[in-house]
């Protein structure tokens, strides 16, 4: 009889490199998708302070610390990363494990709001798009998320089953992005954009 293994999204895929950009997948976190019942999103964010220490998310934000956070993931809708859920948020919320369903990708370096840009329609500036903040979005063509967990270090998700195109799209735009920084003309081009 065969003997089936699971595998992660990005087995034998990951990690890549290219310049100083580097690219991972984040594995075997925990992910439970909370909703709300009508009136209830008061009551549950008291419940997720009590039980995880952290508050529901506002619209495009990220409560919470490493290990346990909860990431705004749609109108009325929240993942609660990391932690299993604590039982006495059912009474407040529909909660639908999703641990499977997502491919979680770390894009860390300095060139990481670039690569971004190629491949979403977001304004990712250090200004704009802070420490913290999270967006639904198109990810090269893909239905998915990005949050910025620090300066240079990022999220991207995509369904789980997307995972193969995610990755060489990100891979794609990292080593056109290293060798646009590494190119002789890197120091004269740079001088010619707005920041």
């Amino acid at each position: 009889m065969v003997e089936l293994q699971a595998e992660s999204p990005g087995e034998g895929r990951l990690p890549v490199t290219a310049g100083d950009l580097r690219l991972s997948e984040v594995v075997r976190e925990r992910m439970t998708w909370l909703a709300p019942y009508k009136g209830q999103a008061a009551a549950l964010s008291e419940a997720m302070q009590a039980a995880h220490g952290m508050g529901w998310p506002k619209a495009g934000r990220m409560t919470g610390r490493k290990g346990a956070r909860a990431m705004w993931f749609g109108r009325d809708m929240a993942l609660l990363i990391g932690p299993e859920p604590d039982p006495g948020l059912a009474a407040h919320a529909a909660l639908v494990d999703q641990s499977d369903a997502w491919a979680v990708l770390a894009l860390e370096g300095p060139g990481a709001p670039e690569v971004l840009a190629r491949l979403c329609p977001l304004d990712l500036r250090d200004q704009v798009f802070k420490r913290g903040h999270v967006a639904r979005t198109e990810v090269a063509h893909m239905a998915g998320a990005i949050a910025r967990m620090g300066a240079d270090n990022w999220r991207i998700m995509v369904f789980r089953s997307m995972a193969g195109t995610l990755i060489h799209e990100v891979e794609t735009a990292m080593r056109r992005v290293a060798a646009r920084r590494n190119s002789p003309r890197e120091g004269a081009d740079r001088a010619h954009h707005l920041p």
